[in-house]
């Protein structure tokens, strides 16, 4: 039977070492490994492919189309804060939604865009 065990979210960088860093200084990802122009990192189960592509188009001039990943996760609030102390690009203030989630957004200064998410409790 056909199973996920994992995503891997591939995102296009104009500056591989400005996005490395970004995602590992201040989003707290681990570099996995680097391989000819690729940084593959993860946050615990939630793995980016960073490649280099110094001629494409940033992030942030394709509007909502540089929305890239949700992530579903517990202790929000925490996370928020600390993104906060960290000096992340925040793009929504966390707060509860109608939809059931708890949630928040930040952009990475190319311009991807993460929401992170937590299932508000009835």
């Amino acid at each position: 039977m056909f199973k996920v065990t994992a995503s891997q979210h591939v995102l296009a960088v104009n500056d591989l070492e400005q996005a490395e860093r970004y995602f590992i200084e201040k989003l707290g990802f681990k570099l996995r490994f680097k391989v000819d122009g690729w940084s593959f990192i993860s946050l615990q189960d939630f793995h980016v492919m960073l490649g280099h592509c110094s001629d494409e188009v940033p992030a942030r001039e394709t509007n909502n189309h540089s929305y890239f990943a949700y992530v579903n996760c517990e202790d929000i609030d925490d996370l928020f804060q600390q993104y906060k102390a960290a000096g992340v690009i925040l793009t929504q203030d966390v707060a509860d939604k109608p939809w059931g989630l708890r949630e928040f957004g930040i952009s990475t200064p190319e311009g991807h865009r993460i929401m992170f998410g937590q299932e508000i409790e009835p």
